[in-house]
């Protein structure tokens, strides 16, 4: 199964590149199973069986979450657009855009709403694998410790008062309405001003988005023996006024000096259990005395925990002067 995730993974990321290049001609079943060396029977019950969607649906939910992305930022035709993604027609792709979104194409652009959009499925990683990394292989990068002062924000988020880890946090809030992963990353996905997203609006899974631990009286008691909620959001600016999702919470995050533990891009499959353990043996062996510093423990201060293998894996954690 490992074998086929990554199989799998090699395809999906071939369908967001050829959307990307506006090829949607190229984006066939029979094509990329040509390509992959399987019978096109096989594969489909293989995408569908570690997607738990059809590729021809998938394919369309994907193209349709890059032509809303063109739609809310961009002033163009909605022919033109419709040509760029693959539509017959400006009607067929009208209505498309309203099975997906209830709303058209000009009602959103008039009036942007939050919408859960297809974001890349990622059916290897590790972590919703429940796996935690498949290889200890070492790094040659050290981890850096700075400390940073972070101006004013807000973090619009879910929270979860009793997991522990990534993928003990996706299955309890799974069985919560709405709050499943699928969702709120659609959902974070289509909002606008994310401090973290790299400007380069991919709509992949996980653009921007973050795991946070905030400190919370009736929260799990994590393993430095502070009481924290686990959470899921993104950093937004301090005047952020957009709508709110009805299942989502906005914080206001004042101002806060913060020490980061930080280590460069490694490799997801090989890497990920020995950056790890670099991240935390330095976490663990830091000497706040002698840095002037001590945690914060006090209500409401954030830790934010950022996990990007192209750019980096961070731990961000509140201090206040000793």
């Amino acid at each position: 199964m490992l074998e086929w995730a990554r199989t799998i993974q090699m395809i999906i990321d071939d369908i967001d590149a050829s959307i990307r290049l506006k090829e949607t001609d190229e984006i066939s079943l029979k094509r990329l199973s040509d390509k992959m060396g399987y019978s096109e029977f096989h594969m489909s019950r293989m995408f569908h069986k570690l997607s738990g969607m059809p590729f021809r649906d998938y394919v369309r939910m994907r193209k349709l979450a890059f032509a809303l992305d063109e739609v809310k930022n961009t002033r163009r035709a909605f022919l033109d657009i419709a040509v760029d993604y693959g539509f017959q027609s400006q009607e067929a792709f009208i209505r498309a855009f309203r099975e997906a979104y209830h709303t058209t194409p000009g009602e959103y652009r008039k009036n942007p709403q939050p919408v859960v959009l297809r974001t890349i499925l990622r059916p290897f990683d590790c972590y919703i694998m429940e796996t935690g990394g498949t290889g200890m292989k070492k790094t040659n990068s050290d981890v850096k410790t700075y400390f940073v002062t972070i101006p004013a924000h807000k973090f619009l988020h879910v929270k979860n008062l009793e997991s522990i880890g990534y993928w003990d946090f996706w299955q309890k809030q799974s069985k919560i309405p709405g709050q499943d992963c699928e969702t709120i990353t659609g959902l974070l996905s289509s909002l606008g001003g994310n401090l973290d997203n790299m400007g380069d609006n991919d709509l992949s899974s996980g653009s921007g988005q973050l795991m946070a631990f905030i400190n919370e009286p009736t929260g799990r008691i994590c393993s430095w023996g502070i009481p924290l909620a686990e959470c899921y959001g993104v950093r937004l600016p301090v005047d952020w006024e957009g709508e709110k999702p009805d299942q989502m919470i906005l914080t206001n995050i004042p101002e806060g000096e913060y020490i980061v533990f930080e280590h460069g891009p490694f490799d997801y499959e090989t890497q990920n259990q020995a950056v790890e353990a670099k991240i935390e043996k330095a976490m663990k062996d830091f000497d706040y005395a002698s840095s002037g510093y001590k945690l914060d423990t006090s209500p409401g201060r954030i830790f934010y925990f950022y996990h990007d293998c192209k750019r980096y894996w961070k731990y961000v954690r509140p201090v206040v002067k000793a």
